[in-house]
């Protein structure tokens, strides 16, 4: 279909202005790479110019890797005092919001903490009435030091109690200040830590689990990363910043972009190095060991380039078009290098300084000459 285009631009320009030629025969002793058009065949069809330019070429480098979760994102979940399960909903995989319960425990010794925590309250009461009242007595010198002092220790060493009681009350998520005589319970909720996703259960309902024991591990996916690698040959290539765009095999349409965080500091048995990368954007499509593609834009030289569309391939050869008037252009051959980002290295360009090349329009006066020559 592009060819037909092509061609039925030839034939308009043949045809136009009622001239039997589409390009006009080039003067005596010109070279067949020669096209010379009239105004108004050159207003028929889009041309542009470019020069020579000096700028760095990126090159793609391709390199592979798995998701992975680091240790801080990845929470093993346990009972601080341990106990049976009565319920929990979490399967593998179910999204979950931070503070919401994820499993309820129950067991005797929660009754017994709490009761120990309102005993101690209320021996810390009579014992600070008692502290205070002997502290009086000892200023006006009605009582020894020996008894102000004992009142004291006993007043400290239940204070120490309850605040150690209540620690304990707060590890199985009880609120003490909430605690009293008619709401003791036997029951523990535990919540959520973050907003995330449930990797593992290992535990059901009824079970008992003590505090050695992991119930759930939970992934949080904001700091997921992308476990990379790289060959020996090419780690000079990639730098800490570098920006990276990453996809799956099953979806290859769609990118994930971010930046690289961490180069190892170790080399493999397979002469590879990890590189860890992470993510500017949490995705829920985005879990641990899912395998990944991605490509590392890394600069190459500072050269002189052309951009592609003023490159054109005849018989396995590259060409340009040069300007050497409003209305003549020549076809030069040139040899070319890397590309990328839309530019072509011009390898040996000195006889292109300052020269004003065709670049939209380029392939039209390709198709042009071929067809003069024809």
């Amino acid at each position: 279909m592009k060819n037909i285009k092509i061609f039925f631009i030839l034939f308009v320009l043949s045809g136009c202005g009622g001239k039997e030629n589409t390009a006009q025969e080039p003067a005596p002793g010109e070279a067949g790479n020669v096209l010379q058009f009239s105004e108004e065949q050159l207003n028929s069809f889009p041309l542009s110019f470019t020069e020579l330019q000096e700028q760095t070429i990126y090159n793609t480098l391709k390199i592979n890797g798995v998701i992975d979760v680091p240790p801080q994102n990845l929470v093993s979940v346990s009972s601080a005092l341990g106990g049976y399960v009565k319920s929990t909903r979490l399967l593998p995989g179910m999204h979950f919001k931070k503070g919401e319960v994820i499993a309820i425990l129950e067991d005797n010794q929660y009754i017994q903490l709490q009761q120990d925590y309102l005993t101690a309250n209320t021996q810390l009461q009579k014992a600070l009435a008692e502290f205070n009242r002997q502290k009086e007595l000892n200023l006006s010198k009605a009582s020894s030091d020996k008894v102000y002092q004992q009142a004291k220790a006993d007043y400290e060493t239940l204070l120490i109690s309850r605040q150690s009681l209540e620690e304990k009350l707060r590890l199985i998520n009880i609120d003490p200040a909430r605690l009293n005589v008619n709401n003791i319970g036997r029951t523990a909720p535990l919540f959520a830590p973050f907003d995330g996703y449930v990797s593992q259960v290992f535990v059901n309902t009824g079970k008992y689990v003590s505090p050695s024991d992991v119930l759930f591990e939970l992934v949080d996916p904001k700091d997921l990363h992308l476990n990379l690698k790289v060959f020996e040959k090419d780690l000079d290539k990639v730098n800490i910043g570098q920006s990276f765009s990453a996809y799956s095999n099953n979806n290859p349409g769609r990118k994930y972009s971010g930046k690289i965080i961490l180069i190892g500091k170790k080399i493999s048995e397979g002469r590879a190095v990890e590189i860890h990368a992470h993510f500017d954007k949490a995705d829920t499509h985005l879990i641990p060991g899912l395998y990944m593609n991605a490509e590392i834009e890394v600069p190459d030289n500072n050269t002189l380039v052309l951009p592609e569309e003023s490159i054109v391939t005849f018989e396995g050869k590259s060409y340009i078009f040069k300007a050497l008037s409003n209305n003549r252009f020549e076809m030069t051959p040139v040899q070319t290098g890397s590309s990328g980002n839309g530019w072509v290295e011009i390898a040996g360009p000195d006889h292109l300084r300052g020269e004003k090349i065709v670049r939209k329009g380029a392939y039209t006066l390709l198709m042009a000459l071929k067809n003069k020559a024809e």
